[in-house]
């Protein structure tokens, strides 16, 4: 019987403190015999140590794989480590911060190969945390007022949806609608499970299986971070001249109110009273969720911000994304290709 290869492309740089168990993790899957696992590191010239971790692995483990990645970003990452196997049945993209459970790659494969409808598949993130910021920041992002309605982070239960992280996907679907987009230093996987759906193939959220996944440990980092998926996401619309989800318009009305605020009592007064009422509405949604999920004062306090924060930046990034790609129509600006480390 022939066995079913499986790669697993893990994009990377500088990722010393989490490389480790993400390989391990891997490495400790409970997998059918028939499937022959290969596991290609693709790194953007780490310099923390990283690549010395990976080297040592490589002892161990026989088909792990380190590939430069010199131009260091991530749909690069991507494409170079489908590339390094192009013989394989299947591929699994694995973040560096991302600890696969146990049954992940059997659960994976399993869908993929009982339902032809599934072109995509992938689990819960369990939000994980090396400090106290980090476990804040985790908190409010497993929630949907932090995250929005629908967002794969915060489903339960099983079935379809329009993205998931950690996906793995039949090599097939490489062939029929092409690779990841390089231009896109963020949201290429967005793109890429969009491009998936519009050509009929489905992606499957299996509420069965997790990734544990380490965020961001401050709240610059995470600003940063949701600025640049906000900015991005109006280059994935340009694009594909469509809006790929309602619920990303919101984050953007919502800082385009702000702004307008102030200038709606120079219109009204009672104009200015109803959008007064609506902050005043986001406050205390702000409030309830902060006070459901926090476990004492000092932690309700810190979590208050984090919601604001969240939404603010990936709504101002997207502002900006409409300015630089929609009315000035410029190419995305270099210091948004620098990755939020």
């Amino acid at each position: 019987m022939n066995r079913i290869k499986l790669s697993v492309i893990i994009p990377c740089r500088n990722e010393s403190i989490y490389i480790e168990e993400c390989i391990h993790a891997i490495y400790a899957s409970h997998i059918s015999e028939q499937v022959q696992i290969s596991v290609f590191i693709v790194d953007g010239m780490s310099d923390d140590g990283t690549r010395e971790k990976i080297r040592s692995l490589q002892a161990t483990y026989e088909t792990l794989q380190l590939i430069d990645n010199q131009k260091q970003l991530t749909p690069y990452a991507f494409n170079l480590g489908i590339y390094a196997d192009m013989t394989a049945d299947y591929i699994q993209i694995v973040g560096a911060r991302h600890i696969l459970s146990p049954n992940y790659l059997s659960e994976c494969l399993h869908q993929l190969q009982t339902d032809p409808a599934t072109w995509c598949v992938g689990g819960k993130i369990v939000n994980q945390y090396i400090n106290k910021t980090g476990e804040h920041i985790a908190k409010a992002m497993s929630t949907s007022f932090g995250m929005g309605l629908g967002n794969f982070r915060t489903l339960n239960e099983s079935g379809y949806t329009d993205t998931v992280t950690s996906p793995m996907y039949p090599m097939w679907v490489f062939e029929k609608i092409g690779y990841f987009d390089e231009e896109l230093v963020r949201n290429q996987d967005d793109d890429f499970n969009y491009r998936v759906s519009k050509n009929g193939g489905k992606i499957f959220f299996h509420a069965g299986i997790y990734l544990k996944y380490y965020v961001r440990g401050n709240l610059r980092q995470l600003w940063k971070q949701f600025m640049q998926y906000g900015y991005w996401k109006v280059y994935v619309n340009k694009k594909h001249k469509a809006v790929t989800t309602l619920r990303q318009l919101v984050p953007p009305l919502f800082v385009l109110f702000l702004i307008l605020l102030p200038f709606s009592f120079l219109i009204h007064t009672i104009l200015g009273l109803i959008g007064l009422g609506f902050l005043v509405l986001y406050v205390i949604l702000d409030l309830l969720v902060t006070s459901r999920i926090s476990e004492n004062v000092s932690e309700f306090n810190k979590i208050l911000v984090i919601f604001p924060i969240l939404h603010i930046s990936y709504g101002w990034g997207y502002l900006k994304g409409i300015a630089a790609f929609l009315i000035a129509n410029k190419k995305p600006g270099d210091k948004y290709k620098k990755m939020s480390r």
